[in-house]
């Protein structure tokens, strides 16, 4: 019996070299590309019975393409860059990654929120500029120094990754409310409130929710405009959760004491990006999920989906199309 031939669109960014590829590898006749641009899609996926993808898009055009496809497996929990409606249709199961992050973004809030309200980085950027050696006491500080106990902080979502918000939230002696469509098992440490609620009440917003066409811009300027001008936002979510325009605005006129951001609208951002040169916001590069713990699961993960798939049994399928016959 011929080895299924497997091809990985774009795997630098799951495996830039640290991880191995081996047990993919003896699944099939694997082909690894580092990225894949659009054009070169359908060309590279020629005569594939698995396609992985991470950020190529694979549309209906190209799944019309591809006779051989039978399975294409997601190396994310987002899904978006497939069309899943026309694989079904095609009979192709397509499979994603969900949960693997979870500790590895709860962990980069709390980077951001740490940094905001103690600011590690420009106080170690003091002392190595010899500030505090031509200080006149014995300690200074250049920003306010905030004690996270006691604040309010507002979780907007309350999946996996703003449940484990919470858990580190109450570990801090925050006070918790969330803002999510379902209020079901909440720990008794949480409060539910409205949306428009948690813009008035909070110190920080977190943002966790999926983009939707209900929440997209959820952060604009009407609703900037009702926060404390001592809050901070930060959003490890989705960039189209915030009007990047009115965000900038907002932190360049001191409306709102700063951001710390994971992800951005358009990613890489042009180089003069209003967020990128804001007053008092911190991006990070989109690398929330990117710890090599994260990443081990989501290649131990995307290998289960497409052994599970051989057995007959597809895990975390997102087509409503039969499994392997």
């Amino acid at each position: 019996m011929s080895r299924p031939k497997i091809v990985a669109l774009d795997g630098y960014a799951l495996n830039p070299g640290d991880l191995s590829w081996n047990r993919l590898e003896e699944l099939g006749d694997c082909t690894v590309y580092d990225r894949t641009t659009p054009d070169a899609v359908a060309s590279r996926a020629l005569g594939a019975e698995i396609v992985l993808t991470n950020k190529a898009l694979i549309s209906g055009e190209t799944i019309s393409a591809l006779p051989e496809l039978r399975y294409i497996g997601v190396l994310a929990t987002g899904y978006n860059v497939v069309d899943v409606a026309a694989a079904s249709k095609q009979g192709i199961v397509v499979t994603n990654v969900p949960t693997y992050s979870t500790d590895s973004v709860a962990q980069m809030v709390f980077a951001h929120l740490l940094n905001l309200t103690q600011r590690i980085g420009d106080h170690a950027a003091a002392v190595r500029n010899d500030k505090w050696a031509a200080a006149e006491d014995w300690c200074f500080w250049d920003t306010p120094l905030i004690e996270l106990s006691g604040l309010t902080i507002d979780i907007v979502g309350f999946g996996q990754i703003g449940r484990e918000v919470a858990k580190l939230s109450h570990a801090f002696g925050m006070n918790i409310i969330v803002a999510t469509r379902s209020i079901e098992e909440m720990p008794g440490y949480v409060r539910a409130v409205t949306l428009d609620a948690i813009f008035v009440e909070s110190d920080v917003i977190s943002l966790h929710c999926q983009l939707t066409p209900e929440t997209e811009r959820l952060v604009n300027t009407a609703r900037i405009g009702r926060m404390e001008r001592t809050a901070f936002l930060i959003n490890s979510g989705h960039g189209g959760l915030v009007d990047e325009t009115a965000l900038a605005h907002a932190l360049n006129t001191e409306r709102i004491a700063g951001a710390g951001l994971d992800v951005l609208l358009r990613e890489p951002p042009p180089a003069e990006h209003p967020l990128t040169r804001a007053k008092n916001c911190f991006v990070t590069l989109h690398i929330a999920w990117a710890t090599k713990s994260s990443r081990s699961r989501l290649l131990e993960t995307a290998v289960k989906n497409l052994v599970a798939f051989f057995a007959g049994d597809p895990q975390h399928q997102l087509t409503a199309c039969p499994s392997n016959e």
